[in-house]
């Protein structure tokens, strides 16, 4: 037996566990153990009050202590349960609880769409985090939650800790406020003691964040009981009771009804072996049916304000927010209220404009509407874009959405490829599980705006490859002709060989084309034959028609009767249109555990496109320090501030001189983003970007991002620029400074972001200290990249 006061913590990352696992032990387990369960949203706090709350009562109480965590693995926004037992003797239980006495839920969407009722024993107390007070919520039930409330004989608490935690400056973090009415309602400590211990557990815990932090947190936990009611279980289910709304899958094939569905809903123990695919390939574009409804605000578009500029669209993490102009005559059978305006254009006289949410994919991020620029005069608070709450409007919005996605897309070949026109190209990368506000994945739907279906991606294990190919659904998907990015996952530390051996493929793949065609060429007209062999393909007019041509040649061959000509009829003809691969990742691929490879594949001048989404930390393994990590932050591995700067990957790349290498900040200059990714997929050698990615890692509320990115730029922490080999060869300055000089002081970027701002209450002489040699290291670089940007002298005339 292990000493009184001890506790055992376990993590389970994933969404499906075998029936084994559940609790067995119901009959024999005493009566006394307390078994609690906590369904909670990736990043609410739920996970971490949770483990706070085991050592609470593990350490300051005669209680042993059990807990046990699931949740998946997207970034944030998925849920997580959290099971947890209390009781006088050892416990020698299985982990996961089916009979829980205490069962609490912090999302009210879930209401309805998650069986968290499922685990409730008799009599047991259930607590919800609900918009709605006391009197009206038992109204608001569907009818089965009503019906095992009744049967069950459970009692209901009801708490808006949403509204307790904005009203103390935590956004959505309603940890405190519930784990608070967690101790009030189940007796395992008395209340004025559990208050104390909450506390304690607080200051402990984000002390390092400052006093703000923990003020915030203490204030959520004195306003939690003033709004914990009990609601009143009537006898009976109520006759006006409503049945929850079944998920819908319009259009979906019969492997997401019968595989899929029963992912998203938790019950993958009951399928079979034989339901999954024998070969392991799953289907794309998957992310769609998941709607997980988790915004509580959504935006809302004004027509009459906006200014048609895209850029909402452009900055959505999640491809929630979309534009389109179309046909007047598109709008026929539209629902009410679907909303559209003239389209402001000499190029597309008389066509309509819309800007549509998802409401039921939106994460409520709010960067859509801190980068609207268009304002009420009258009344600057009122945008084209302002969030509103997102119940009221979810059905009709949903609709909209609906109607909006038949309404045809624009004509990719009459688009340009900059920030408005690229925003009318669809992205075929939507509704990641990235978090709410991510930085990096506007990078990523734009690359498959601008290159479509004939985008291939390289992904080294990160952020990137587990939002962007993790099941049981896939935010990569398909056009309206079936066809969509190829992507695949590569380990860490070889994902640059592996994108190179891709290249390698493609390219040999097209000589075996064009060979093939040269050699049938007898049997075919011989101009269709010039043309393919000879098009330039570099805009997306070129792009069609060379599609055309290979669509007259598959017809052409259809006539010859050879294997050669059955080989190029079909999938070798794709490889006629040329391919886009892209080398994608984060910094601690690039700049640490994949760097020799990625040095290798740009020394070997091949035809390679390399993104980095660069957090400047390893986010994706909980935030350690890696080469990219600036002066004076701090992460793990580097608690004291990092004392070494920033590994200069950019000018390393650029020494070569045969790289294309630019450093772009979307939130800073996103005319520049969408030039520099043009520009390096027609450079023809590699190209390197580096793209500035905020990060919850960096420790301030993501709907500031953009700001953020602007003063990364504005102060020189972040230098825009372009470095073309080919301009330094014609004797021009090779680099193009897209920034201008800094005319913010980098302390002022600094002290916004936790990871620095925390090494000032630590230590704050160092944290002086740091902070004036990354002054010095910004002045140092921008002196060495004005001169990369100043074109060399001519050269004098010989005598």
């Amino acid at each position: 037996d292990r000493p009184r006061n001890h506790f055992t913590i376990g993590i389970r990352d994933d969404v499906t566990h075998t029936s084994l696992d559940y609790d067995r032990s119901l009959d024999i387990e005493p009566a006394s153990v307390r078994r609690c369960v906590f369904y909670g949203l990736g990043s609410d706090g739920t996970v971490g009050a949770n483990k706070n709350s085991i050592k609470i009562i593990g350490e300051e109480t005669a209680n042993f202590a059990q807990g046990y965590f699931v949740y998946d693995s997207k970034k944030s926004g998925s849920k997580t349960t959290s099971h947890l037992r209390f009781g006088p003797e050892p416990i020698r239980a299985p982990y996961l609880i089916t009979r829980a006495n205490f069962v609490a839920c912090s999302e009210w969407a879930f209401v309805g769409r998650v069986d968290v009722l499922g685990v409730a024993a008799e009599g047991a107390t259930v607590l919800l985090n609900s918009p709605h007070p006391a009197e009206e919520v038992w109204a608001k039930l569907p009818r089965d939650w009503q019906a095992t409330i009744v049967a069950r004989q459970l009692k209901l608490w009801v708490i808006d800790a949403t509204a307790v935690a904005y009203a103390a400056g935590m956004g959505r973090r309603t940890n405190t406020v519930l784990q608070t009415c967690f101790f009030a309602l189940s007796g395992v400590l008395p209340r004025e003691d559990a208050i104390a211990a909450i506390k304690a557990a607080i200051k402990k815990t984000y002390s390092r964040k400052g006093d703000t932090v923990v003020k915030m947190n203490y204030a959520a936990v004195d306003a939690a009981l003033a709004g914990l009611h009990e609601v009143t279980v009537p006898d009976q289910v109520a006759i006006e009771a409503t049945e929850a709304p079944p998920r819908v899958f319009v259009g979906a094939n019969r492997f997401i009804e019968e595989v899929t569905a029963v992912l998203l809903e938790d019950r993958g123990d009951e399928l079979p072996v034989s339901a999954l695919p024998a070969d392991g390939c799953w289907p794309t574009g998957t992310t769609k049916w998941e709607k997980r409804n988790i915004a509580l605000e959504i935006p809302t578009w004004d027509p009459s304000l906006c200014i048609q500029c895209n850029k909402c669209a452009l900055v959505c993490p999640h491809a929630a927010i979309r534009a389109k102009f179309y046909d007047p005559a598109a709008l026929e059978g539209a629902p009410e209220g679907f909303q559209s305006a003239p389209f402001r254009s000499r190029d597309f006289p008389g066509q309509r404009y819309t800007i549509q949410v998802a409401p039921e994919d939106c994460t409520g991020c709010n960067l859509c509407v801190q980068v609207c620029p268009a304002k009420d005069k009258t009344n600057p608070r009122h945008k084209a874009l302002d969030l509103v709450p997102q119940e009221p409007l979810r059905e009709r919005e949903a609709a909209n959405w609906d109607f909006f996605l038949q309404v045809p897309d624009p004509d990719r070949t009459q688009l340009a490829a900059e920030v408005k026109g690229s925003q009318f190209m669809q992205p075929l990368f939507e509704f990641s599980g990235a978090c709410s506000g991510c930085g990096e994945t506007p990078y990523l739907k734009l690359l498959t705006q601008l290159f479509g279906d004939r985008l291939v991606i390289a992904n080294a294990t990160g952020c990137s490859s587990i939002y962007g190919g993790n099941l049981p659904t896939t935010p990569y998907t398909t056009d309206g002709h079936g066809r969509g990015p190829a992507w695949a996952n590569s380990l860490f530390e070889d994902n640059a060989e592996f994108g190179l051996g891709l290249r390698l493929a493609l390219d040999r793949h097209a000589r075996a084309a064009a060979a093939a065609l040269r050699k049938l060429a007898p049997h075919l007209d011989e101009t269709l034959v010039r043309e393919i062999l000879d098009s330039t393909q570099g805009t997306e007019t070129d792009l069609a028609a060379q599609r055309a041509r290979v669509e007259q040649l598959r017809t052409a061959l259809a006539t010859v009767d050879s294997p050669l000509a059955a080989q190029l009829r079909g999938d070798l003809a794709d490889h006629l249109v040329g391919k886009q691969l892209w080398i994608v990742g984060g910094d601690g691929w690039a700049y640490d555990i994949g760097y020799g490879g990625l040095d290798h594949v740009l020394a070997s001048g091949a035809n390679v496109k390399v993104l980095v989404l660069d957090t400047e930390v390893y986010s994706n393994t909980g935030g350690q320090s890696s080469k990219s990590t600036p002066l004076g932050a701090v992460a793990k591995f580097a608690a004291g501030g990092k004392g070494t700067g920033k590994k200069d990957l950019a000018l390393m790349a650029m020494q070569y001189g045969h790289v294309y290498v630019a450093k772009i900040a979307f939130g800073a200059k996103d005319s520049q983003t969408v030039a520099a990714i043009r520009d390096a997929a027609a450079y023809p050698g590699p190209a390197l970007i580096i793209a500035y990615s905020h990060c919850v890692a960096h420790g301030y509320p993501l709907n500031l991002g953009l700001d953020q990115q602007k003063l990364a730029v504005d102060s020189g922490y972040w230098p825009l620029f372009r470095y073309d080999p080919r301009e330094a060869e014609a004797g021009n300055a090779g680099l193009k400074l897209d920034s201008a000089p800094p005319k913010a002081d980098v302390g002022t970027f600094m002290a916004n972001e936790t990871r620095f701002s925390l090494l000032n209450r630590i230590e704050p002489e160092r944290a002086e200290a740091l902070t004036a040699q990354a002054r010095t290291r910004i002045a140092r670089d921008q002196t060495v990249l004005r001169n990369l940007a100043t074109p060399p002298p001519a050269a004098e005339p010989k005598a």
